[in-house]
């Protein structure tokens, strides 16, 4: 009696880890916290786990992602941070209503705004740039996202598709505004000041070195003076792919 007692709940058992098993299996529900699909892709050392929370997720922006990945990330990686993370996870979220957001190596996209902008392929080659900086506190926050965008500008891949843009200054601006408007100056400062200064403004933020004072050791002017000049004379010639 004991034995076909014990029989059973090994049975019972059995059948409660396959049926597990078997659900797990499947893509999820619409309420479901797990995922419709998981993809995980390695090149040249670097592996992309693509995780997509949305059934209806067009694959043609999936592969787009994914190629924009493969292209921007090795060429930001070996030019700001050789020891940035070789596995990024993206995540494609109905329940996340920004445009994207990363951190800790995990990219998040409203699908929405992708189905709603299609080309807007580089917010790929911005996000990863976060994963490139890990700056940690390391610089302020409009110097952050200005470095990303500029990087979107530098190593874009369908910015033109996109209709995405540099704009031109106008008055009232300042390089506190952050995202396109910063990157903009630092491309301006890269053409007409110093080639390098992104490259060590990266890694002065990287390296918790960053301070306001660094501006002037690195051109011979404070911000507020290089600013100065730029809105002085903001002509830039732009170029995009």
């Amino acid at each position: 009696m004991e034995n076909k007692r014990t029989i059973s709940l090994y049975l019972l058992l059995f059948c409660t880890i396959a049926t597990t098993a078997k659900a797990q299996d499947k893509p999820a529900g619409n309420n479901d916290p797990g995922y419709y699909t998981k993809d995980s892709l390695t090149k040249d050392g670097y592996n992309l786990i693509f995780i997509s929370k949305d059934s209806t997720f067009n694959p043609v922006t999936k592969n787009k992602m994914i190629g924009a990945f493969f292209t921007v990330y090795p060429q930001e990686a070996k030019r700001f941070n050789a020891n940035t993370l070789k596995k990024i996870i993206f995540i494609i979220d109905p329940a996340y209503t920004g445009v994207a957001a990363t951190g800790n190596g995990v990219a998040r996209y409203n699908p929405k705004w992708l189905k709603d902008h299609p080309e807007d392929i580089d917010v790929v080659t911005h996000e990863v740039m976060h994963v490139v900086q890990a700056y940690h506190g390391g610089s302020p926050g409009w110097l952050t996202e200005g470095i990303a965008d500029y990087v979107r500008y530098v190593y874009g891949v369908n910015n033109i598709n996109g209709k995405w843009a540099l704009p031109n200054y106008k008055e009232g601006q300042s390089y506190t505004n952050s995202y396109r408007i910063t990157a903009r100056f630092l491309v301006w400062l890269e053409k007409n000041v110093r080639k390098n200064l992104v490259d060590e403004l990266d890694n002065a933020a990287r390296s918790k070195t960053y301070t306001a004072e660094l501006w002037k050791q690195q051109t011979g002017k404070t911000l507020d003076e290089l600013w100065a000049d730029y809105i002085a004379n903001p002509a830039l010639e732009l170029s995009y792919h």
